[in-house]
């Protein structure tokens, strides 16, 4: 097992030379194989070591000769065995390494008319090793790739990203920004999808934020950034979509790995994670299983100052809430795919989920009169329990019609989600000289049920001359169920308060359609696509002795296009522009149309709003792209109705609840880079300059017209210090950001790690974050009825992350990979 641990290794290794060098080690002329068929090219062949034995686990990399990129890489087999299938017509050049021997790399290799599959003789590698730190300097993957639709970020190529979460991997990616509330905007605009594996993550606000926060970035391959997604990703997300792909084994046999990772700062937490993988015949089976601590604290300081309506002083308002949040979760994985045929695979994945956690609220706020002396302080503790359980059955089937790339893939899903809730406000308030004025217990049990189901059908058909259509069909039902029961006790007696509670069942319908055409031919890519979707809903909020029922029902039909066009200005492909234009929807998130009232303290309240419409955005993206390194991009997008966070002051009580801005536009500038600046230093920069414009006619407060630039910028220098050991240091910097009724004070941090090899299959790391402690939020809401309001907000975001990988199995190639689930809009609107 170690000697393939460590052929595996050094053969990753080699491929990564070749991508650094691209020299040629040999010429062997190809002996095409006549094949009528077009479009379904494929090139095989067999290599040999220099005795003449076949050779097992050489690194075989194809790349397109027309701008040098590469397509594909496997290993051979232990004949010394490869194939590359479904190849386009073209231009191709193959490049072959292992370790102690010379790179090899074949002549232009054509697949053109009836010449669409080539038989390459015996390729001999000859022994005669390059020097490994060679290898080791230039072999990494950068941590930013381009594509037609979207920017690719690998997630291992930053030391700062191991042992930690999936949200702090987040946060350092290009164009990303997490607020204070774990909110995410993309380039500026939130409403922005969560997948996972292509899948919708089925959760979103506070549920969203716990369960990236558990995710190891260990267990993390790629995250794909598309602020204008293709036709075949559900409509929903005017932010975009964020897709996180995790780790794949494609392996044989036993096989897995385990990741550990423990933080310190003033509070310790865990991430861990474990996968294994087994395959024989015509099964596979696979597994990820998580187990994360979670221990955390939030100092809140909150300012509110009270104004009569001529301007003048009334009231200050002064709070600190330190909430201390602890809980354990665990998140799994498991999987099987049967291999029916060559062309037919069966596929059954279940997910769940299980956290369990605590938070307790220690809240001391001060009144105090004009001349800022105190009028009563009222205390507060806050205690909660509360449980998350998610359950997900996946069943899936895809069918290959021919080698050419026809398919057709079926997805049925069904999810459940149990969420329960036990609060208790203890609330008293106290006179200036300390004595008791009144005291009183608020109870809360909030118990939820939602349900998804959804069916999801997709079809590919590769044409000629390079076009390839995609189709699909998909219908979802969902069905959330969300009581509040709040009672309130004084003294020895404990009555209903019925001002609170509430009962709301909420039913939605989603069926949808998709067309997309893609097609590349020389210099030239482009991708048109379009997407229909009907909604049909209903919400229902059960009445009780102070509230009637009531109910409400909506239905429309949107159609949503977008288009995607590349063009290289030149043979190298050194020079590519891009245009894209993409409309999207923003449904509300299920709970916030949910007219609950949940209480923080007896000053601040959150609540729903059942009369939550639907945003629609439209958006435009030109960039440029120099030599796969430098990204230039320049993007335009204009929001009806966004749904955002909005605040209102009622009778000296803070209400946070989400409401319609009428219009909001995001006009963006930004650049993005890789450059290896010495064989021992390379330097990753991202720097986006972005204008936020909002105005809604009727607010709170009367008309809202905000507007603000702000720039942000990400950092990051890596240092090759060894064979075995790379240091790294980074930094971002954000100025204030005004968004709405919400200006965002500036942000800065610092990060340093180091990591070391310890063998091929092994990796510890160490990783300072937050090294000033200067992650700190603070800010100011305006557009308050006679009132000003700011807040302060710290973490526990100055740490230490030690972590530890360690990997087995053996490489191979060709296994299936089922992409999406049925349900792929539905979880992203699932909060707590």
């Amino acid at each position: 097992m170690k000697v393939l641990i460590a052929a595996f290794f050094v053969a990753w290794l080699s491929t990564a030379q070749i991508l650094a060098f691209g020299q040629s080690q040999g010429s062997i002329k190809p002996a095409p194989v006549s094949n009528k068929a077009q479009g379904a090219g494929q090139i095989s062949g067999k290599v040999l070591k220099d005795s003449g034995q076949a050779f097992d686990l050489a690194t075989v990399a194809l790349f397109q000769v027309s701008d040098s990129s590469l397509l594909k890489s496997t290993f051979t087999g232990e004949d010394g065995r490869f194939s590359f299938d479904h190849l386009n017509q073209g231009s191709y050049q193959l490049r072959i390494s292992a370790m102690g021997y010379q790179n090899l790399q074949t002549a232009v290799l054509v697949l053109k008319g009836s010449d669409m599959r080539i038989q390459m003789p015996g390729l001999m590698l000859i022994s005669g090793a390059k020097d490994l730190k060679e290898v080791a300097i230039l072999g990494k993957r950068a941590f930013i790739e381009r594509k037609i639709d979207r920017t690719v970020v690998n997630v291992d190529a930053l030391i700062a990203n191991s042992g930690t979460t999936a949200m702090d991997v987040l946060e350092k990616s290009p164009g990303v920004i997490v607020d204070q509330n774990g909110v995410i905007s993309l380039k500026g605009k939130q409403g922005v999808s969560i997948f996972i594996d292509g899948k919708p993550s089925y959760l979103s606000g506070a549920d969203l934020e716990n369960y990236l926060r558990s995710l190891p970035s260990s267990s993390l391959d790629q995250i794909e950034l598309m602020t204008n997604p293709p036709a075949k990703y559900d409509a929903a997300g005017q932010g975009g979509v964020i897709n996180i792909k995790t780790r794949k084994n494609k392996q044989t046999g036993w096989n897995g790995g385990l990741n550990l990772g423990y933080t310190q700062g003033q509070l310790a937490r865990t991430n861990n994670s474990f996968n294994m993988n087994f395959r024989k015949d015509k099964l596979n089976f696979f597994s990820n299983l998580g187990y994360s601590y979670q221990n955390n604290f939030t100092d809140l300081d909150l300012f509110r100052k009270y104004k009569n309506v001529d301007g003048s002083t009334q009231s200050f308002f002064e709070q600190n809430s330190y909430i201390r949040r602890k809980g354990n979760m665990l998140n799994g994985k498991i999987g099987m795919d049967y291999y029916q045929s060559e062309k037919s695979t069966w596929g059954l994945v279940l997910t769940g989920m299980d956290r369990a956690g605590k938070q307790t609220t220690d809240n001391v706020s001060q009144l105090l009169n004009s001349g800022r002396e105190l009028d009563s302080v009222v205390k507060a503790l806050s205690k909660e329990k509360e449980s998350f359980k998610n359950l997900g059955v996946n069943l899936n089937y895809r069918h290959d019609f021919d080698k050419a790339g026809q398919q057709i893939a079926l997805d049925a899903d069904y999810l459940v989600y149990k969420t329960n809730t036990h609060q208790q406000i203890f609330n008293s308030s106290y006179l200036p000289d300390q004595s008791l004025k009144s005291k009183d217990i608020l109870h809360g049990e909030l118990p939820a049920n939602i349900k998804i189901y959804s069916l999801k059908a997709d079809y590919t058909k590769p044409f000629k001359n390079n076009w390839k259509m995609e189709a699909g069909l998909k219908s979802s039902y969902t069905k959330t169920d969300n009581i509040g029961a709040y009672s309130n006790t004084i003294g020895e007696i404990t009555l209903p308060d019925f001002q609170k509670s509430n009962h709301f069942i909420y039913k939605e319908n989603i069926n949808s359609g998709y067309l997309n055409l893609s097609r590349e031919s020389g210099k030239w890519s482009i991708q048109f696509g379009l997407r229909a979707e009907n909604t049909i809903s209903d919400g229902h909020q059960l009445g009780n002795p102070l509230k009637p029922d009531s109910a409400f029902n909506r239905k429309y039909t949107s159609l949503f296009p977008t288009a995607y066009v590349s063009y290289k200005l030149d043979t190298l492909g050194n020079n590519q522009i891009g245009l894209n234009y993409g409309r999207r929807i923003d449904r509300p998130y299920f709970q916030d149309l949910n007219p609950f009232i949940s209480p923080l303290d007896k000053f601040t309240y959150y609540e729903g709003n059942p009369f939550l419409n639907p945003s629609y955005t439209n958006s435009i993206e030109l960039s440029h792209t120099f030599k796969n390194k430098i990204t230039t991009t320049l993007s335009y997008s204009d929001t009806k109705d966004e749904v955002n966070e909005t605040i209102e002051i009622r009778d000296g009580i803070y209400y946070s609840r989400p409401g319609n801005i009428g219009r909001k536009i995001v006009k963006s500038l930004s650049v993005n880079s890789g450059l290896d600046l010495f064989p021992w230093l390379t330097w990753q920069f991202y720097g986006e300059l972005t204008n936020l414009d909002a105005r809604s006619e009727d607010f709170y407060s009367g008309a809202l017209h905000t507007k603000g630039t702000f720039f942000s910028t990400n950092n990051t220098f890596q240092f090759k210090l060894s064979e075995s050991w790379t240091a790294e240091w980074s930094g971002f910097y954000r100025t204030k950001i005004t968004n709405a009724q919400f200006v965002v004070g500036r942000m800065y941090g610092f990060n340093a790690g180091i990591q070391r090899k310890i063998s091929p299959s092994s990796t510890i790391k160490i990783n300072g974050n937050d090294l000033f402690y200067t992650r700190i939020t603070n800010g100011q809401i305006n557009n308050l009825r006679n009132t000003e309001a700011g807040w302060r907000n710290r973490s526990d975001s100055r740490n230490v992350v030690l972590s530890y990988s360690y990997r087995f199995g053996k490489t191979l190639s060709g296994l299936r990979k089922h992409k999406n689930t049925g349900a792929e809009d539905e979880q992203n609107r699932v909060k707590n």
